[in-house]
């Protein structure tokens, strides 16, 4: 007669060992299955397993913490800059999934360098970069950014988002900006966008907007954010690089009053 594996009955390493192949969604709903799970889900060796490879090299010599838990935790709650404050990293907190921000200075604007009568070099305090750009006058609006796939998880679903916010903002209501996310050298997936706010949009025709064509969201830290795309990182490409674009050039108008803080490349995971 077949009997019932008692889990908890294992011993605490052989139970660590199971939860560290899991994920911390799964180490959470876990943890009151028994004293042994909850014992063992909280365990360094477990939270470890969902830290990033070289973490200690992401972790400023000023930060400590009393366990591998509020380690990773922190990571998810509070972003931290790397490669000189050029970009920003983060892990979304269920998957323990990477996510980065790509600050104004590691991106590529056109009319940018050297000339601040169209694009200028700000700080602001509600930032999460040094500097950021703030948009005065263009007619051709352009914004690149690469970041190498390595750098991203594997098996995993990302979106890209244009992160901003306006002042006054003027010239973006007549055309949607073109958005696109992609490995070099590939299609990519694309989207439109309109990048003023719809309240603070003015019509300029009477023909109705197209279904496929966004509008800004307001972001929880108070910052608008707009789809640029999607891409699944299959894990098999490691020298190839995801390029993200944002792109407004059609009507030749003068653009101005917006500020950038960065293009945010996030981990999407089921709930």
């Amino acid at each position: 007669m077949c009997g019932t594996l008692d889990l908890s009955a294992l011993p605490l390493d052989c139970i660590t060992l199971i939860i560290s192949f899991t994920s911390p969604r799964d180490a959470c709903r876990l943890s009151p299955v028994s004293t042994a799970f909850n014992s063992a889900t909280e365990s360094d060796a477990v939270w470890e397993s969902f830290l990033p490879s070289q973490y200690q090299a992401l972790i400023p010599s000023s930060l400590s913490f009393s366990s591998k838990k509020q380690l990773y935790l922190s990571l998810c709650e509070n972003p931290l800059l790397i490669e000189a404050g050029r970009k920003s990293f983060w892990m979304e907190r269920g998957s323990g999934k990477k996510c980065y921000m790509l600050s104004p200075r590691d991106l590529t604007i056109i009319c940018s360098v050297d000339t601040p009568w169209y694009w200028r070099w700000v700080s602001i305090p509600e930032a999460r970069f040094d500097e950021v750009a703030e948009l005065r006058l263009v007619c051709w609006f352009e914004i690149r950014g690469r970041i190498s796939v390595s750098m991203l998880s594997p098996m995993t679903y990302y979106k890209a988002y244009l992160v901003y916010r306006v002042r006054n903002i003027y010239g973006f209501q007549f055309y949607p900006a073109q958005l696109s996310v992609g490995v070099v050298g590939t299609e990519g997936s694309r989207r439109a966008a309109y990048l003023e706010p719809e309240r603070d949009r003015i019509p300029i025709d009477r023909q109705p907007i197209p279904n496929d064509v966004q509008f800004p969201k307001a972001r929880v830290d108070g910052w608008l954010e707009v789809e640029m795309g999607e891409f699944f990182n299959e894990g098999c490409v490691d020298d190839g690089e995801l390029e993200m674009s944002a792109l407004e050039i059609q009507g030749g108008n003068e653009k101005g009053g917006l500020i950038l803080q960065g293009i945010e490349i996030r981990a999407i995971t089921p709930n």
